[in-house]
């Protein structure tokens, strides 16, 4: 089975070309759903994070707050390295076990993790082909404000927390760009699919 780890920056339109390679028939994993899963009540990770930032970081149902929580740590690098600390490990532990399932059920199938952090994390190691999704910075920047409805500056303040997307193609094994929208995209998406094929075929 072919292990892809499929990355890039926040609002680069990194879920939708996740979204065609499921269409595609790719076995598609979101790191984001696996760290929710991690942080539920009565899980361990969730116990370390009110260790680490107090219970002011819980709802009132017991449930972490995710937007309190990101509040604390988008302002705050420090905060931001203690809370990877805590998520990481258990996610990579998840998603070995998620990927280990699939390759018993389809030992030449595509698996593919949506993960936002796989090379801040050091995740990208453990898969065969990196694939990173970028677009021009002042596209990210309309799409993130338009998306969120955040104003210029926090929108800079959420893509200047994130590694650039510079740095993250210098891992690529292949690259998506979506600043031209859609359809070109999807066009670079159905050449991946066809790249990634093959290589599953011949493993």
């Amino acid at each position: 089975m072919l292990r892809v780890g499929l990355t890039g920056g926040i609002a680069v339109g990194k879920s939708y070309v996740s979204a065609l390679l499921r269409e595609l028939g790719c076995h598609v994993f979101d790191a984001d759903d696996i760290a929710r899963a991690v942080v539920q009540p009565g899980m361990p990770a969730l116990n370390d994070i009110v260790d680490a930032f107090g219970p002011d970081v819980l709802a009132a149902d017991g449930t972490l707050d995710r937007a309190k929580l990101g509040r604390l740590v988008f302002a705050d690098a420090e905060a931001r390295s203690r809370l990877n600390a805590i998520v990481h490990p258990r996610v990579h532990a998840e998603q070995d076990r998620l990927l280990r399932e699939v390759e018993a059920r389809d030992p030449q199938g595509i698996a593919v993790v949506d993960a936002a952090l796989l090379i801040e994390s050091g995740g990208y190691r453990r898969f065969d082909v990196v694939v990173v999704v970028w677009c021009r910075p002042e596209i990210q920047l309309a799409r993130l404000m338009a998306r969120n409805g955040l104003s210029r500056e926090e929108a800079a303040q959420r893509i200047a927390a994130q590694m650039p997307s510079e740095e993250k193609r210098r891992y690529a094994d292949f690259e998506i760009d979506t600043s031209e929208g859609f359809e070109p995209t999807r066009q670079q998406v159905l050449a991946l699919h066809a790249a990634l094929r093959a290589r599953a075929l011949t493993r």
